[in-house]
């Protein structure tokens, strides 16, 4: 590359020529030279920070990573938690229809409102005495002293009665409970005879008979325990028997303390069972106060009502159960159970009066506008 040009006529000869590629390729390892070097200043600038950028990088991606498994774990749980946090008994709003269905009514959930609400029915005593479920999300009431074997379904304000029949009288006495995550209605039990053993399901177009119970459970009530239909005492009998519907039929479940009937059973999501109110037959028919629990086979009292009531309706919102009692002395009263998220009984408090002597008034969660 250095040799140097001895051509006297300045024409351009291939000895020149590889000498210019020659240089052109030095000025190029020159160049690159040069960032090479301004590289290495670089990093021996940064080498001291190196360690830590390097721990850095890493701490965040764990923390990352941390961040996003306990996200997703957090998501979950509040899912759950703000399923039942934010049913605050200012938001939850209850349809309550008596037997006049005429003195309809709205409650809030912290008692502050109770506002007329306007159903509509065949007549005003439609709703008297009859058992209700959810099936599919809408409400249904089956039976009843105003016709024994009717079913009718609440289509936005109006109680329409379908074409469908129960396969027995069920004039009393007798309870409905949803089954197989709402699709179905259990209807059981009645006043007279074996139908105070017998009990059919609804499907929302066909009802067919299934297992009867061991035991008559006249007011005996419906509730799930372990996820599975159970009732519990008889009005006519006094007995203390409890039993619950599997696949294969009614099984025998631990007896009651008490020769109970007229009480409401509600299932909690910890699979166990709650009996709340009711007449104890072992006190003369008393009404009594007591909040009784059946987990692992065992019952125990866990708490007291407020007022000794019994005949009433209990339905389970969020983290909270409105029981609407009725009393003899007509002091028919509204009292809230508040549960912890682990649905340990809390509190018990009384939110207001029913608006008249209202016995299994029918229930149904809504919103705050709901056919008023």
């Amino acid at each position: 590359c250095w040799k140097a040009n001895n051509n006297s006529n300045n024409t351009v000869t291939n000895e020149d020529t590889t000498r210019t590629s020659c240089l052109d390729k030095l000025k190029g390892i020159h160049v690159m030279f040069k960032i090479i070097a301004v590289l290495i200043g670089i990093i021996i600038t940064l080498s001291p920070l190196i360690p830590k950028i390097v721990a850095g990088i890493k701490t965040t991606e764990t923390t990352t990573e941390f961040s996003k498994v306990k996200t997703t774990t957090e998501i979950s749980i509040k899912t759950t938690t703000t399923t039942k946090l934010s049913r605050m008994p200012s938001d939850v709003f209850i349809l309550v229809i008596p037997h006049k269905v005429d003195k309809s009514y709205l409650l809030s959930g912290d008692g502050s409102s109770q506002i007329s609400a306007t159903i509509n029915a065949p007549e005003n005593n439609y709703a008297n005495y009859a058992a209700h479920a959810l099936v599919n999300g809408k409400l249904h009431i089956f039976g009843g002293n105003y016709d024994k074997t009717k079913i009718a379904r609440l289509d936005d304000c109006t109680l329409n009665e379908l074409t469908v029949r129960l396969n027995e009288q069920r004039e009393i006495g007798h309870a409905a409970l949803s089954i197989e995550n709402g699709k179905k209605a259990l209807i059981c039990f009645g006043n007279s005879g074996d139908i105070r053993k017998t009990c059919e399901i609804f499907d929302g177009s066909t009802t067919v008979s299934t297992f009867s119970a061991d035991s008559t459970h006249y007011n005996g009530g419906l509730g799930l325990y372990k996820n599975q239909p159970t009732s519990v005492g008889c009005f006519e009998e006094f007995h203390q028997k409890a039993e619950t519907l599997s696949a294969s039929g009614w099984i025998a479940l631990p007896d009651h303390p008490k020769r109970i009937s007229g009480h409401s059973l509600v299932g909690l999501e910890n699979q166990s069972m709650l009996l709340i109110g009711g007449l104890n037959f072992g006190n003369d028919g008393g009404s009594q106060t007591g909040i009784w629990q059946l987990k692992d086979e065992n019952w125990n009292q866990i708490g007291d009502l407020l007022q000794a009531d019994y005949l009433g309706s209990a339905i389970y919102i969020g983290r909270s159960i409105y029981y609407f009692g009725y009393n003899f002395y007509g002091s028919d009263a509204i009292q809230r159970l508040d549960f912890t998220e682990t649905e340990e009984l809390q509190n018990v408090a009384q939110i207001g009066n029913q608006q008249g002597n209202y016995k299994y008034p029918v229930l149904f969660q809504t919103g705050s506008n709901y056919c008023i």
